[in-house]
């Protein structure tokens, strides 16, 4: 074998993309690690939740795929407990349809949510929108918008209140970004669902008002009366500094 001449340039391949599967069923676990291994992700796999938060913090996954329908605990804890120190995106699996169910798990911190049952196509389609959504984005977000309660770093995707980080999911990052870069715009409701979580949402207002709550509970000195983050009724959302 030949080894390379010294000071010649290695080729640096990107790591693959790291996957934990959390759930109990285990065929479905079998036709998830088929089908993610088959398009080249790592893949971990955990069936109860205290096993997955160990998983997590060893392997330090890019994306979950969680069922709320775990034996040891609900799934929305294993969101909280993940959220404590994690902004991996979360995709969650379940057969629970209510909008109730849906919305406590986004607000505990979830980025998207599948119903059982699903088309692996459609649930591989938001785990790649999950993962893209958490990748920086580059040279064009050098930039910094600074209100009285917080400063936003495009560039570092990072934000700063009172000294201090806050921390944000990457749908929250997500939808914040878009909001500040349209700052004193009305973005539309289709509009920011479309841009945020992908091409196939424009219904589902829900999830805007969940995470618009988020954010105002996070950045807003007082998240009854917002002053950056508005609400126009029946239209969209505006940032103002």
């Amino acid at each position: 074998m030949v080894s390379p001449a010294a000071g010649s340039p290695r080729t640096s391949r990107p790591s693959p993309t790291r996957v934990l599967v959390i759930d109990d069923e285990p065929q479905l676990v079998r036709a998830l690690v088929i089908n993610l291994k088959a398009r080249a992700y790592e893949v971990d796999t955990a069936h109860d939740g205290a096993t997955a938060l160990r998983v997590a913090a060893d392997r330090r996954p890019d994306v979950v795929v969680l069922d709320l329908g775990l034996p040891d605990m609900d799934g929305v804890e294993v969101i909280k407990g993940l959220r404590g120190w994690s902004r991996v995106p979360i995709l969650v699996l379940s057969a629970r349809h209510s909008s109730d169910e849906k919305v406590q798990a986004l607000d505990a911190g979830a980025d998207d949510y599948v119903t059982k049952p699903f088309g692996m196509d459609e649930l591989l389609a938001r785990l790649r929108a999950a993962v893209r959504r958490a990748e920086p984005v580059g040279d064009e977000a050098d930039m910094t918008v600074e209100t009285e309660e917080f400063t936003v770093d495009l560039a570092a995707k990072k934000v700063d209140r009172g000294g201090r980080d806050v921390r944000l999911t990457p749908t929250e990052w997500h939808l914040l970004e878009v909001l500040v870069r349209n700052a004193g715009k009305l973005v539309g409701q289709r509009q920011l669902l479309q841009e945020v979580w992908g091409p196939s949402y424009g219904t589902e207002t829900n999830y805007l008002r969940v995470y618009m709550a988020q954010l105002r509970r996070k950045l807003e000195a007082d998240p009854s009366h917002p002053r950056h983050f508005i609400t126009e009724p029946g239209m969209g959302y505006r940032f103002e500094k």
